[in-house]
């Protein structure tokens, strides 16, 4: 795709996730009613809402293009498409339901199986500021971060030596295995959010450097936006043997997992992945 249409359609998106931040943030104040989908895994009102306005506008603007949603029934259509949306209108329902600003709706663009664009909008962080970050990118045209009406370019951290990285962590869940990977590699700060896009905004600003994610549930949703802005910040995203994230599957999900990194030490960080035995669960 070339770039300037790259540049109109992350314009569009932008403006997309700003209106689907609104919308989320119409129920935050609300009592929230929850649905579960599977254990452990909850729906609310606002996450269906953000569903439905996301897809009226990418329908709108992009007619005919393919959309795989997290809130909306897969029926295979975009296995024959070059083009697919990735949407997760609201990652990270257990952090909305505690209401400590840590989710983010999440928009990414795939072409021929490789995430080219994306936005990440986080509607309500802690620090009262609404809208918060969001985090935008697109192959070849590059990342940023726009905040409190500035904005400015992102690229990930310079950092070579493994004991110098930073880790983000899941807020609502740890897993020790991935504790271990981190003792191996010599790390000592460990960061915590929630919402795989919002972790993944932190490596590609450089606030942090290392996210594994061994969960064999990851979806397609959840690493779309976030592969492409991290990519575009100079970062890579893989799965935890260090191969491409498969976006061309029947399948819906990553099952071996989300490993992302800012880059210069991803191969290294595989080979302690590998030696430990993390698998994914």
């Amino acid at each position: 795709m070339q770039s300037s249409e790259l540049d109109r359609r992350l314009q569009i998106v932008r403006d997309i996730a700003r209106l689907a931040g609104e919308t989320v943030l119409q129920y935050y104040d609300e009592k929230v009613e929850v649905e579960w989908k599977a254990p452990g895994n909850p729906v609310t009102a606002a996450d269906h809402a953000a569903n439905a306005l996301i897809l009226e506008q990418l329908h709108r603007h992009f007619s005919g293009e393919a959309v795989l949603a997290e809130e909306s029934d897969d029926d295979m259509s975009r296995l024959g498409h070059d083009v697919v949306w990735m949407v997760d209108p609201l990652d990270g329902t257990k952090e909305f339901i505690k209401r400590n600003g840590e989710f983010s709706i999440m928009i990414g663009l795939v072409e021929q199986g490789r995430p080219i664009l994306g936005a990440v909008l986080q509607p309500a962080p802690p620090s009262g500021v609404k809208p918060g970050a969001l985090y935008s990118g697109a192959a070849g045209l590059g990342a940023w971060l726009s905040l409190g009406g500035s904005e400015r370019p992102i690229r990930v951290s310079a950092i070579a030596q493994p004991s110098q990285m930073r880790m983000i962590a899941s807020r609502s869940h740890f897993d020790e295995r991935v504790d271990q990977v981190r003792k191996k590699l010599g790390i000592h700060e460990i960061l915590r959010s929630g919402s795989v896009g919002l972790k993944c905004g932190a490596i590609a600003t450089g606030a942090c450097e290392l996210y594994i994610h061994p969960s064999s549930k990851v979806s397609l949703w959840d690493s779309g936006a976030p592969a492409a802005i991290l990519t575009a910040a100079g970062g890579v995203m893989t799965d935890l043997r260090g191969e491409p994230l498969d976006y061309e599957s029947v399948h819906v999900g990553h099952p071996h997992g989300l490993l992302a990194s800012h880059g210069r030490l991803h191969d290294q960080i595989v080979a302690v992945i590998k030696e430990s035995g993390l698998k994914t669960i």
